[in-house]
């Protein structure tokens, strides 16, 4: 009961971890793939100091988009087997909340 009352108190956000140890096989895996995204990036920034043709720029900031999306997806698969099914194993119906109040963000 009194996760229901500190979820009504605080609607915008109900975070009921800090934080998530990772295996280090998972680590590597996100980590590998926010490095191949900065590396995106700085290349889209390279592309417009040295005034490329927009269209080649779209087309790489689209890129850069869907790896971001798989990332997320993989992000949040993690967390729905990890964090919210142990959550709601042991009774804890607020990670619920949680997880809906992260879809509707990445939803926008």
């Amino acid at each position: 009961m009194a996760n229901k009352i500190e979820l009504e108190e605080n609607k915008d956000c109900c975070f009921v971890h800090e934080s998530k140890e990772r295996s280090a096989e998972e680590m590597k895996d996100l980590v590998c793939r926010l490095n191949r995204i900065e590396g995106q990036i700085r290349g889209i920034r390279g592309m417009v100091e040295r005034g490329a043709y927009c269209p080649e720029i779209l087309t790489q900031v689209s890129a850069a988009q869907a790896a971001l999306n798989s990332f997320n997806k993989v992000m949040l698969a993690g967390h729905i087997r990890g964090c919210v099914a142990d959550d709601i194993r042991e009774g804890n119906d607020a990670a619920i909340d949680e997880l809906v109040n992260v879809l509707q963000k990445l939803m926008k």
